[in-house]
């Protein structure tokens, strides 16, 4: 094999193997081409160099890869440990992830992430409060995060509370966050928390509207953006079918 050939072959291997981690042995050893030695090959965290390598576009799709995976039941057998030492004295993500803070949607888990994979901010609702908006300038202005994924899920209790008006405490002021995106989904039919049709319909266009309040009040996100630096995409978790849905 070429030496130009074998260095492609091995960016391809770093790219899988320590990010989103390859489904097995075999699957490895047919990109190296030699087999990976004990758990070291799904162990070790991302590191900047493998980080800086790695492409917006190329992130999202090993994230799209992961969540095949968690659905066919093929997760990497991931070294937590491993994966902890590693990241212990620096992270380097490749992402940050906004999702709401439903118990059934864990991102790491449905996107088969590994520690020091992504940064992961959660919020009823998966809204951007100033908090968060800091926090996605750090992770991406100062880490080097390069993807921003905000991510919605079926059947969302936020989505739902929002539809209908619920007061609650500091609830109410969250759940106002959302109420635009109710008036802004075009739907035929029932529009109310009872009709899951509409909920999810909700769901997504509140997803849209972050992205866009996301570029709005933070000048920081914007001109990484315009830059190529980063690149925000939307994307709605399902709840039945374990899909995790991209766009924008």
């Amino acid at each position: 094999m070429c030496s130009k050939a074998a260095s492609a072959l091995e960016h391809d291997h770093l790219d899988r193997r320590h990010f989103l981690k390859m489904t097995g042995v075999a699957a490895l050893t047919t990109v190296v081409g030699v087999a990976p030695v004990g758990n070291v090959a799904f162990g070790a965290a991302l590191t900047k160099a493998q980080r800086d390598q790695l492409t917006p576009d190329r992130i999202i799709e090993l994230m799209k890869s992961g969540n095949q995976r968690f659905r066919q039941g093929k997760e990497s057998p991931h070294d937590y440990l491993a994966q902890q030492k590693a990241s212990a004295k620096g992270q380097y993500p490749a992402a940050v992830i906004l999702s709401c803070i439903d118990s059934r949607a864990p991102a790491e888990t449905i996107m088969d992430l590994g520690i020091g994979d992504t940064f992961n901010a959660r919020v009823a609702g998966n809204i951007a409060n100033e908090d968060i908006l800091g926090s996605m300038e750090f992770a991406c202005k100062v880490a080097g995060a390069k993807v921003i994924l905000v991510m919605g899920h079926t059947a969302c209790g936020a989505i739902k509370g929002a539809i209908d008006n619920v007061q609650l405490g500091n609830l109410t002021a969250l759940l106002a966050k959302i109420k635009p995106a109710v008036s802004a989904t075009e739907y035929q039919g029932e529009r109310s928390a009872k009709n899951y049709g509409f909920v999810d319909a909700v769901a997504r266009k509140n997803v849209e509207l972050t992205i866009v309040d996301i570029r709005k009040r933070s000048s920081v996100l914007a001109d990484l953006e315009s830059s190529g630096a980063i690149k925000m995409v939307g994307a709605m978790y399902n709840l039945e079918t374990g899909v995790v849905d991209f766009f924008g």
